[in-house]
Order: structure tokens, then sequence, then C-alpha cells
């Protein structure tokens, strides 16, 4: 794979471990390895000039300094060339003993710069550097030389060591952003991957919470002519149903053809989707798992092509634990899975997708694709574009954003002309999505007040979790995961009334604005929980996430039990992985998610360890396990066996189950009369109130 792999030296820990890791990389791929170091003789000279001031005054006849320079240049250049010569004879000895050809080169000049045309002119395959060198001191966290070299190398694969141990055990993980940089260091870790024996494994992440915390931001500064402009309620519905899901699906199709990619080569990987800020969550992905290597493209997918380095892979260059590979190989995979998708398209649908503006329609395919996936449809007709449409934005919605498109046409915004490149657009994207709306949409209809009509949809529809991936399907139990492909039989319905029951559990609430006017209610104790979280930017992307993820399974109330993991993952900083695959099983997020939502999860029988006299029958334990994981679902259980000692038996069937959990809706309702918690757990635990 490497024909040629280039290694500057300096003697230090760092350097030395890249001679090893070099050595053993071309003794498996058959290459010829090229040490180099780059001394500054100019340098020395230079300074030695500016010292010359401050030598004593028989050094300031001009014959005597001229001889003093000329001794100075001598020895300088013959000492820097003789350590530059001992650092290369280390590495010739670590050829030699792995017989290796080497090719010496001995540099003068600036390290960074010299080193940078050296790479760019011969065109070396593979570069590995040391993180830091010599001048390292305790704080150090990349040497300058290092990062300028990765800088300013536009064809070699850069291997930075961050460490000086020895290669044993880890595995590569390969982070993928869908660009030709990634995909290229995908092919890059599967070669490591087969060549050194180690597992090879793909994460990709992206982002549906930015929006909801900047937009946040936005609505305070905004006067009130400008936020109709924003229009924020629609923006934020768009989101939920189309740009989020959508994202989703997008990055676990990077994913699948990593997949695919990795099965051309006769090996499988393990995939993970990540949701969250790229950067934040790789690196926790990384501490958490600690591979061997990461495999990073150059550039991602948003970036153009002269920058010189992307602002995650500069990140995760500094932070990142591990050894990290900075793919400057470019590969454009043969897959589309745009192109994979099997249901058919009706003339008479195609015809009405003509007429969405070209920016849009490509998002619009997609939502009416994935509803038809969701839903088992295998043709998509006027009806199912009909219900699809429904199904994305309620009527009132529809109207305002209808409206919407008026008032954009009337500012001299031509949707058709945006170009996706243009800040401008893509701060409007959401809004100008409005326009496929009402392209598409045939029926006219009285307007709704979008709030009110949002709440209502929102409170009277069925909302079902994938345990694969935590997509949210609503209205009719999903036939399948249009994200992850997970079968209908692996959506869970979420069940809302064990949610009220937990905020009049908890107490006191107390209600905020969201930015596009929807109340979101907090109760106290989860108010007081997120101040765990550190003030500022993490304060504030913690509960937008809180509320984003609760408002798309239709909740306007945010409880402590809802949102301890998510708090706890902010202040600990875990990584949240939300689809994890190794040809099947759920990811411990998707679990906790889906656990969080739905209540599953849970042990009928009683404690870990202790054997119980109770015989759950399985519809019984199903619809405890419906009940939230923790404080609620242990105090259901042991009021259903409260109830099931009262009537005499010891078999819990699903009618003892839901006369137990009647029960304990109606005790906690009773409790709440006086507002006293302690006497609510005593109540449903069996215990006498302190």
């Amino acid at each position: 794979m490497y024909k040629t792999i280039y290694i500057p030296v300096d003697n230090s820990d760092h350097s030395n471990m890249a001679v090893d890791l070099g050595v053993k990389l071309a003794k498996t791929f058959g290459s010829k390895i090229v040490g180099s170091h780059v001394y500054a003789a100019k340098l020395h000279d230079k300074r030695f000039k500016q010292m010359e001031a401050g030598l004593p005054e028989e050094y300031h006849d001009e014959k005597e300094l001229d001889r003093q320079r000329q001794i100075h240049d001598s020895l300088i250049t013959r000492g820097l060339q003789i350590i530059t010569d001992s650092y290369l004879d280390y590495v010739e000895k670590k050829c030699a003993e792995a017989n290796l050809p080497l090719e010496r080169r001995s540099l003068e000049g600036r390290n960074w710069k010299v080193l940078a045309e050296d790479i760019n002119t011969n065109g070396y395959e593979l570069v590995i550097m040391g993180a830091l060198g010599v001048g390292a001191v305790k704080d150090s966290v990349i040497g300058s030389n290092t990062e300028r070299v990765v800088r300013r190398v536009r064809s070699s694969d850069m291997l930075v060591i961050k460490h000086a141990q020895p290669m044993n055990g880890g595995k590569i993980v390969v982070a993928v952003d869908g660009s030709p940089y990634s995909f290229g260091g995908l092919m890059t870790g599967l070669a490591l991957g087969k060549a050194l024996n180690k597992p090879v494994e793909a994460i990709s992440a992206f982002d549906p919470y930015f929006h909801y915390a900047a937009f946040h931001s936005i609505s305070g500064v905004l006067n009130e002519e400008a936020g109709k402009v924003f229009r924020f309620k629609e923006q934020e519905k768009l989101h939920e149903e189309i740009i989020d899901s959508g994202l989703a699906k997008i990055y676990q199709s990077h994913l699948d053809i990593s997949r695919e990619l990795a099965q051309a080569e006769n090996t499988d990987i393990k995939t993970t989707l990540l949701d969250g800020k790229a950067f934040e969550k790789v690196i926790q992905y990384v501490r958490k798992e600690t591979p061997w290597l990461l495999i990073v493209g150059r550039i991602g997918v948003h970036s153009d092509d002269d920058m010189d380095i992307g602002s995650n892979t500069e990140n995760l260059l500094r932070s990142a634990p591990c050894h990290i590979l900075i793919s400057n190989r470019k590969f454009v995979p043969p897959i589309d899975t745009q192109a994979e998708y099997t249901i058919a398209w009706t003339e008479e649908a195609l015809a009405r997708m003509e007429k969405i503006p070209v920016f849009a329609r490509g998002v619009a395919k997609t939502a009416i694709h994935r509803y038809a996936i969701e839903k088992g449809h295998t043709i998509i007709s006027n009806t199912v574009v009909d219900a699809a449409v429904g199904h994305i934005l309620p009527k009132g919605a529809m109207e305002a954003m209808k409206a919407l498109g008026g008032n954009l046409s009337a500012a001299g915004i031509d949707r058709n002309k945006m170009q996706a490149d243009d800040a401008v657009a893509k701060d409007l994207m959401g809004s100008t999505l409005s326009g496929m709306m009402t392209d598409i949409v045939q029926e006219k209809k009285p307007p709704v007040n979008a709030s009110t009509q949002a709440y209502l949809d929102r409170m009277s529809q069925n909302y079902f979790v994938c345990d694969g991936c935590g997509y949210v399907g609503k209205g009719d139990m999903p036939v399948k995961c249009p994200v992850c492909g997970a079968e209908g039989a692996r959506f869970k319905q979420v069940d809302k009334s064990i949610f009220e029951a937990a905020a009049k559990a908890e107490g006191t609430l107390e209600t905020d604005l969201a930015y596009d006017d929807v109340p979101m209610q907090w109760t106290k104790d989860a108010k007081e929980a997120i101040r765990a979280v550190p003030a500022g930017f993490q304060r504030r992307r913690a509960k937008a996430k809180i509320e984003k993820t609760a408002r798309k399974l239709g909740m306007t109330t945010i409880t402590l039990e809802y949102a301890a993991p998510m708090i706890k993952e902010a202040a600990a900083e875990d990584y949240t992985p939300i689809f994890s695959n190794k040809g099947s099983g759920t990811a411990p997020a998707a679990e906790a998610t889906v656990a969080a939502t739905t209540g599953s999860g849970g042990n009928g029988g009683g404690q870990p360890g202790s054997i119980s006299p109770y015989t759950w029958t399985p519809e019984a334990q199903q619809r405890l396990e419906r009940v939230p994981a923790g404080f609620m679902r242990d105090c259901t259980r042991a009021l259903i066996q409260k109830h099931a000692d009262k009537i005499g038996t010891t078999t819990i069937t699903i009618e003892v189950a839901n006369e137990g959990i009647e029960q304990a809706k109606g005790t906690m309702e009773e409790a709440m009369k006086n507002g006293n918690l302690k006497e609510i757990i005593a109540r449903l635990t069996g215990a006498g109130a302190s």
C-alpha cells in the first residue's frame, strides 16, 4: 500500500516510536524508508551575529571578528551535521535489523518549512512524525513543527505518534462524514487492519441539537419584524420532521457504505452513529474505547478545497490520546445509497416533485421516501405523497408556510436561485423549505394557530421509538425504520401517562418559552439537576438536547426521570452512540433512549440476586417495562405486588398489573394533593412515611 515511508527524526521518545512503527509497516508492505533530519546552521549563524556586540573588546577587531565567525560557522555546521548523522544512524540500525532499504536525507533550513517542501516535492505516500519533539514540556500538546507540516502537506497521509507505548492490542477507529478524504481514510484503515490484524470500526456523528440552541440565542436579540421573517415555529417543525431525521439517515448511510466497502474487502466492521457535535462525540468515543489508531480526513464534507485542515481534525490532532492518521487519500465509493431505494414512484407523484424548487427537491423526496418506508409502502403514489405531507406538517403549519413563501417572494428572494454555499441561504434554508410544502400541498384550509395546532397534534398522536437508532415514528405502528432498517417489531410505544405521573410526583413546575413560543415545563427537580452541568455553552447545549428530544416525542414537560441520563452525560462527558452495529445489536445509548421513553429494560422479578415469590406472565412483564426504569418502575412493581398480595395471588397477569398500575396513579394523585413527595414514595413502597 505504501511504497515509501518518510520519517523525520530527532531522537525524542515520540520520534523513536515513529521509527519502530515505520519499520514494522515497511516490513509489512514492502516499503522503502526515508529517514530525515533538518538542522538549522544558518539560524545559529544569524544568532551569533546578533550577539557580536556583546563580545569582549579584544574581539571587536575586524580581522579577529572575521576569524571568530569562521570558527563558529565551522564548528556549528560540522557539529549539527554530526548530530544529524547520529540520528539517522539509529534509523539505519533499525532498518538493517529488519533487512529494509533506507534513504538518508540530511537537510538544512527551517525545520517545518524544509520538511513540508521535501514531502510535497517527492510525494511520499506516508509520513510518520512524533506529536512532540525534544523541546516538549509538561503541558505540550502538539509540537509546532508537526502541526505546521500537517497543515502544509496535501498529498501524503500523515501518521502522528501521540505516545511511546508499544503496539499491543487496540483497534482502528475511522471517523466517516461522507467526504472523499474520510472514505479514503476508511480504505487505509481496512488495509492497515488486515496487515496488522486489528479490528476496524467506523463512526459517524451528526448534530441535531445545534440549531435549537442557536435559535434560542438568536430569538433573544431579534426584533418583532425580524422574528416574523425567521418564522421560528415553522423552522422547528421542519427540523423535527424533515431535517433532523434526514441527517440521521444521511450519516447512517455513510456507515452503511462503509460496511459495504469493508465486505467488498472480505472483512466486516462495527459501525456506530453518534449524535452531537462531531469533535465532542468523536473525542468522547475515543477516550472511552481507547483505540490504537484514529483515522480522520484532512478536511471534512463541509470544507473548502483550499482549506489546510478541518476544525474537527485540528481539534482531534491536539486532543486524541491515541495515534492519529490524517488522510490525504481521496476515495469516492461506487455505492450510492440514494440509488439503492427500492420503492417505485408513480409518474403522477414524480410529476408533483418537479414542481418543487430544485434546491429543495432532494430533501422533499427523502422525507416522502422515509415516510413510505416507515409505513410499509412499496409504491409512492399521489395518495402517499398527500399522507406524507400531512404527516410532516399539520395543516396550520402548512398554511403558515404558504404565507412565509409569500413573504420571501415579496422580499425578492428567489428560492430557485439560492446557492447551497451562500451563507444567507444556509441560514434561511429551513424557512425556504416552506416553498416545497407550498408547491406540493393542493388543499386550502382556514389558518389555524400554529402553536395550538402543533400542541394538539403532538398530544393526540401515538409515538413509537426504534430501539436500534432512536428514530421516532408517529401515528400508526411503523413497519420499518427508515434510518437503521430495523423491523417494526423493534419499535416501542411511548406511554405518556407515565411521564405525566412522574411530573406530578416530582412537584413544582416552572414554565419557559422556547424560541418558537412553545411552552416547555421543567419540574423543580429537573431544573436543579441540570445545574450539575457547567454554566454557559455546555448547559445551553444540554438543555437544548433535553428539550429537543422531548419535543420529538410530543412531550412539553421535562421531568428528572427523563432528563437525568442526558444531564449525567453532559456533566461526565460520556459518549452517546445512537446506533452501534456489528451485524446486529443495539447500542447502549439507544437502549437508554428507548428505556427513558417507553419504560423498557427492567427486571420484573424484584432486585437482582433476590428470589421472588411472584411469577410474571410475559404480557404483565411487558406492561411493567413500559414504566421508566429506576424509581418509577421499582415503585410500580412494588405496588403491583402489593395488589397481588391483597387479592391473594402470586401469579401476576396483565389484568393484575393493570389494576396495580391504576392504583399507583391514584396513590400519586392523592398524595400530590398535599405536595408530599416523601409520602408518595412511602405509599408506593409500602413503608411508613417519615
